[in-house]
């Protein structure tokens, strides 16, 4: 049986209408099956529907057409065990500002039928730092000390199906590696974790297996290393100063002076230098690697944009 079951699941919006008249289409027919005890990403770009998908197998939306289960419980038919196995961290700050971060685990607790549940709750706020701040109002904590308490809330009842929706953006990297040490102890015990995040780094370290949404289709779906090795060439990183030529800017990667231009072989990296310094520009600290999760995420995404157009 598998963790998180998703089959043929449309959601339509029909008081959003697209340009032609028809209902705009957030998810279409999206199937996927998650094993129990798995480590899964759900990547894609802003709007792809990672989120809508999240909200159906919470019960907070309902699908158009489709079946999705949770741990084997129809989400629809039987919400009330299927929302008892899943803990979902959201990407928003939502808290009771009435509660210091104690109450708000034991009030969550409760609504989830847990009763006695102070050792697990003592060991939530260890585990994640949050021991000193549990008499602590809600109102009164970070942001990031907000996000731990999320995570908390998620976990308070011992959920087998752990969804980690965005966790860690906008967070500093002390509770990021808390929060994954935590996490990945989790999934050693058995718990399965889908995870969403626009840092793909983690996801290339974290996921065993990779689903791809764009425009709420599946374009890809494969495991961690089967995706990195469909990737071909390598990637050319330097350090420029100055705009790159239009024909390079379009398939480069530019964080500030770092540039990174894929390149099937060495004569590709010849090439590319070359036309770098007629462009009048001073390469430097240059490198060749092998693609990563962020290179074959924007080749997928491309092919998939070029498939867009083709149909339209």
């Amino acid at each position: 049986m598998p963790a998180i079951s998703v089959q043929s699941i449309t959601k339509s919006f029909s008081d959003h209408q697209t340009i032609a008249g028809a209902p705009l289409l957030a998810l279409v027919r999206v199937s996927l099956d998650i094993a129990q005890g798995e480590f899964f990403g759900l990547l894609g770009p802003n709007g792809a529907g990672k989120t809508t998908l999240i909200s159906i197998l919470a019960g907070l939306t309902r699908a158009t057409q489709g079946v999705a289960r949770v741990m084997g419980h129809d989400v629809q038919t039987d919400f009330a065990a299927a929302r008892r196995a899943l803990g979902v961290v959201p990407q928003e700050l939502v808290f009771d500002p009435f509660f210091n971060v104690r109450e708000a685990l034991v009030f969550q607790s409760g609504y989830f039928g847990v009763r006695h549940n102070d050792a697990w709750i003592d060991e939530l706020l260890h585990e994640l730092g949050l021991a000193d701040k549990a008499n602590a109002n809600m109102r009164a904590l970070s942001g990031g000390m907000k996000r731990r308490v999320l995570v908390a809330l998620a976990l308070v009842h011992r959920p087998p199906v752990i969804v980690l929706d965005e966790p860690t953006a906008g967070v500093d990297v002390e509770l990021r590696q808390t929060l994954w040490a935590f996490i990945a102890k989790l999934n050693k015990q058995g718990h399965t974790v889908l995870l969403t995040t626009h840092y793909l780094e983690e996801a290339q370290a974290l996921c065993g297996r990779i689903a791809m949404l764009k425009s709420g289709r599946v374009v890809a779906l494969d495991s961690t290393s089967a995706l990195l090795s469909s990737a071909s060439g390598s990637v050319l990183r330097c350090s420029v100063d100055g705009e790159l030529p239009a024909e390079l800017r379009a398939l480069a990667r530019v964080t500030g002076r770092v540039v990174q231009l894929p390149a099937h072989d060495a004569a590709a990296v010849e090439q590319l230098l070359a036309r770098l310094r007629q462009a009048g520009l001073a390469v430097q600290d240059v490198e060749i690697r092998r693609p990563d999760l962020e290179d074959v995420f924007l080749q997928v995404m491309q092919r998939a944009t070029a498939e867009e157009e083709r149909v339209a």
